[in-house]
């Protein structure tokens, strides 16, 4: 192990949701008025479901929500303990013990705000046969502040690299950019933002260009990109034009700004500011009969480029890390990891 993999170098901002994930019959899901390939936030028609599932069904805990996942996907490659820190917030209750000691037993460091006038945040994974249900309850999650950083300090200093969603920035936009300004106050760190889904672009977007000069690398998806050219009002539809462009956006590092965008089965593009070249990066076939869950890929391959950035790895070897750590987690239900991880890095193929 690299000797600059260290205790805190890395903080991640988020929402922790609790993922609870169980086996159901048609008759629990037509109870809460729940389709069977669905994905809902939680309403008065499902108060009582967690109870329902906590006291009939056995449930498999995973400490889930994006920047959490991408935290925990990292951790598990780099097997050392406390090199991801997460921020987040948790109620006073059962579901919020259960996910420090999810998280806790994987290594990450959990700086959480416990917060007792709200429940923590859940997204219950109902599975029946082929099929998969989701209802979100958000929660506590969308409480955190800025308060909370200032309070623990010590690993804002501590970090190198920063990440959050963007999701949070319709929660916290204040403690967004008070890390992204933090990075770069500092020679050697970097701030990271996910494009996270294509409404962060359409109805966040005032946050999201206010921070976006700061962000160092930027993750996302075919979609979210296409989202993020729309709302800058460029005219075309070819996807490495609309990733140059986002890397030659305005930034205040020197050095520019680096766009990694996944497209599912697809090639991972990258674009550098300044560069007129897109590279492009092929994803090796998994097989169909191998592939469970798809939902984490996203979450894991940031996490996997993570497990290399921090290492000083080249970017050739971040990406392959990346796309390694997505086709793990899609082999499993949830963000879920194998027992052993085997990646060793540098058989990537490079589309020029």
């Amino acid at each position: 192990m690299s000797d600059q993999v260290r205790e805190g170098i890395l903080l991640g901002l988020g929402h922790p949701l609790l993922d609870i994930i169980v086996t159901v019959d048609q008759s629990l899901l037509d109870k809460y008025g729940l389709n069977a390939n669905g994905s809902v936030r939680a309403n008065d028609t499902h108060e009582g479901l967690y109870r329902e599932l906590m006291a009939d069904y056995r449930c498999q805990y995973i400490a889930g929500g994006s920047v959490q996942n991408s935290l925990r996907t990292a951790q598990w490659m780099l097997n050392k303990p406390n090199c991801m820190t997460f921020m987040g917030a948790i109620g006073d209750d059962q579901f919020g013990r259960i996910m420090t000691e999810c998280i806790s037993a994987q290594g990450v460091n959990f700086v959480s705000l416990v917060d007792s006038t709200t429940g923590t945040g859940t997204s219950a994974c109902l599975i029946s046969g082929k099929n998969r249900s989701l209802v979100a309850y958000l929660g506590a999650s969308q409480n955190i502040r800025i308060a909370h950083l200032h309070r623990n300090y010590s690993y804002v200093e501590k970090a190198t690299i920063f990440y959050t969603s963007g999701y949070h920035l319709g929660i916290d936009p204040e403690s967004i950019m008070f890390l992204a300004k933090h990075a770069h106050d500092y020679q050697g760190k970097m701030f990271c933002l996910n494009l996270s889904a294509p409404y962060v672009s359409q109805k966040l977007y005032k946050p999201l260009l206010d921070v976006f000069p700061y962000v160092d690398i930027l993750f996302g998806n075919e979609s979210e990109v296409q989202a993020f050219a729309e709302l800058n009002g460029w005219q075309t539809t070819d996807m490495k034009t609309m990733i140059r462009l986002t890397a030659d956006m305005e930034c205040r590092r020197k050095s520019g700004r680096t766009v990694v965008i996944t497209q599912g089965k697809d090639s991972v593009l990258v674009a550098k500011t300044d560069c007129p070249d897109v590279k492009e990066f092929v994803v090796k076939e998994v097989d169909e009969s191998l592939i469970v869950d798809t939902i984490g890929a996203g979450d894991a391959f940031v996490g996997g480029f993570f497990a290399q950035l921090v290492r000083n790895r080249e970017l050739e070897v971040c990406v392959e890390s990346g796309i390694y750590a997505a086709q793990q987690v899609i082999q499993h239900i949830g963000c879920q990891f194998p027992t052993d991880m085997l990646f060793q890095g540098n058989n990537m193929k490079l589309n020029s």
